[in-house]
Formats: C-alpha cells, structure tokens, sequence
C-alpha cells in the first residue's frame, strides 16, 4: 500500500534520513522505533506531507504522494500531544474536519456517532477536553483521526503523555480499534514494550538507517545487527569471534555456545546476544558455565532480576528467573545457556 523508496532528508550537516526504503502493507498495524534523533518522525512527517524529502519517492497505492499537498492526501496524522480545541465539546472536536468539507449536517452527525460510539465515547459527547482523563482525551484525539476514514492513520508517540496503567490499557484500546477500523496504521515510538505489543511489524531506526524490520518475536528473539541486540529489549553481549557452528571465541572466556545467523568468515569479529530469560543461574559447584557472584537481586512480582558480576566482563550478567529469586548478593553462582538460546552475529554491523 505504501511504498516509501530511497528517501533521504537533510538538516544542514544533520543527516535525518539516508536513503530509507520501507514497504507498508494494507490493514497493517506498523511501528517506526528507534531513540531520539534517530529520523523516524521525520520520516513521518514526509508522509503527512510537512517536510519534502532531498531524495526519494513515497507512493500510495502506486500514485505519487510527493506532489499531492497534505490537505489532498488521504491520511490522518494524530499529534502526540491530542491538539484538541479546548473551547470545543468531544462531539465538535470529532466533527470539525468533517465540517471543513461541508459535508451534510445529517452525515457528520452520523459518523461523529459511530466513531465516538467505536472509542467509548458516547456518554461524554457533551464535555469539553478539560473534562476527560488523559486516556479520554487521547481516544477523542483517534476519533477525530479516523472519523474521516483516511486510508492512512500516522500516530506520532501517541501514549507517551499517560500513565503506565493507562498507557497499559490503552495500548490494548488501539490494537481494538485498528482491528475494527481496518486502517492502515503507522506508529511512530521509543517504547519497545509499546511498539512489540501494537505492531504487527517493526522497523528499527539508528541514526537515520532503517536496521532491521521484522515482526515482533523475530526481532526479539533474531536481532540481526548489535544495535538491535543492544536496543530492543535487555540483552548481554559478549564479543568475540567466529568459531563456525558452534559458537564465538572469546579471548577470555574461551568457546561460547550460539548460533550464528549467517555464516560468518573464519576469525571475523563477532557479538552473541542472551536474553537474560535464556539463562540459567548454577550453582557455584556445577561442571560448566562462566563463573560469578551475585551482584545484586531485584523482584517485580511475576519475575526477579539477578546481576550477576562475571570477572572478565565489562557488565553485570542479568538473569531474568521466574517468581522471587533463591539467590542472594554475594552468593557464587555460574551462568550458562543452550547454544540455540544465544544468537551470533557480525561485530560491524
């Protein structure tokens, strides 16, 4: 449906974008992520129509997006901070770009109906933004989004102003709502809880590169360069190099179990990656595993954090356990992992 190609955007000496290519499909529920800085708003911000980019085309549907002007494109943009008329009730707010086109009063009430009945919004129609919740108001800001059935919906940190249990449940809300709605949407975050739980698929930004783009359980557990390893969830690399099938040579902890992702040439330099549920904490005693002493030991209900100080590491070793941890700090303990559980990659990707 949306078929972005080569582009590449420039601020003075700041490079945004460099040569990004991305295919989008129809229905699909896409994630931009990536930290501060990375390109992906302004990515974003192309496709709505704000920026031109240096290089590059952007098509919808085969049809040139370029050289049609933000009012004329068929896509929705909701502003991370709502935007919402404060002077307006709920119901005008939804309304209002449906009445900048004129439409009969009789369809605009209509549809405003609809969409706010799809948000839960019905029973609140009357009030003003000032008073609604934040997830309130953030469900007023999607209505007025989809109410005029764009094809495309671009979403720029739309959660980032809740809190964590609204932003919980409301995470779950824009899952719902895509799914009824049947628009393609596009997410722009630097929350990878967020984007792993919304996207059907993912793309990493990094410095103005798209990295890696995947559905959520590969790019977890199948991170292709180190920048993905070390930024999509907690991981802990060890760098070494290659030793065929079986694992990397590491100089001071000698052959570590992995699987490579690709073939990697004889003695190149690479990086395994654990996750720390992949590990298994060993008593001090056992016949294998790397040596070390617990360092410190963190519970958060369904699931304990064990750091674990490895001599010869440069960080601590973090195992995730389930339930509350039997280990306390200062206990000697060994850390090992099957070699299906750790993946190598080349160092300088």
């Amino acid at each position: 449906m949306l078929k972005i190609d080569g582009v590449s955007r420039s601020f003075g000496d700041v490079i945004a974008l460099d040569g990004v290519s991305l295919e989008i499909g129809q229905g699909e529920f896409f994630a931009l992520l990536g930290p501060s800085g990375c390109g992906k708003t302004t990515l974003l911000r192309i496709i709505a129509g704000f920026e031109r980019p240096d290089a590059g085309s952007v098509s919808l549907d085969g049809a040139d997006l370029l050289g049609t002007p933000p009012n004329r494109r068929p896509i929705s943009l909701m502003f991370q901070s709502y935007a919402l008329f404060p002077h307006m009730t709920v119901a005008k707010n939804v309304a209002y770009g449906l009445e900048r086109e004129r439409l009969p009063k009789q369809e605009v009430r209509q549809r405003v109906g609809e969409v706010l009945e799809t948000v839960g919004l019905s029973a609140h129609a009357a009030r003003k933004p000032a008073q609604l919740s934040g997830g309130q108001r953030q469900r007023v800001a999607l209505a007025r989004s989809i109410v005029k059935r764009p094809r495309l919906l671009l979403l720029d940190e739309p959660l980032s102003a809740l809190d964590k249990k609204v932003r919980a449940d409301m995470q779950l809300e824009l899952k719902r709502l895509q799914h009824d709605v049947g628009i393609t949407f596009v997410v722009v975050t630097h929350d990878q809880e967020e984007a792993m739980s919304l996207a059907d698929r993912i793309a990493v930004f990094d410095n103005g590169h798209v990295r890696q783009v995947d559905e959520p359980v590969s790019l977890y557990e199948r991170p292709r360069t180190p920048f993905v390893a070390d930024f999509v969830g907690a991981n802990n690399l060890f760098h070494g190099t290659a030793g065929g099938l079986d694992g990397i040579k590491s100089e001071r902890f000698g052959m570590l179990a992995g699987t490579p992702l690709e073939e990697l040439a004889a003695e190149a330099g690479a990086l395994l990656a654990v996750r720390p549920e992949k590990i298994e904490l060993a008593d001090g005693g056992a016949s294998s595993g790397l040596a070390g002493a617990v360092l410190d030991v963190s519970f958060y209900g369904g699931v304990s954090h064990v750091s674990v100080e490895v001599p010869g590491h440069p960080k601590p070793v973090l195992v995730a356990v389930q339930g509350a941890a039997t280990v306390r700090p200062g206990a000697e303990v060994k850390v090992r992992w099957a070699a299906e559980d750790a993946v190598i990659m080349a160092a300088d990707q």
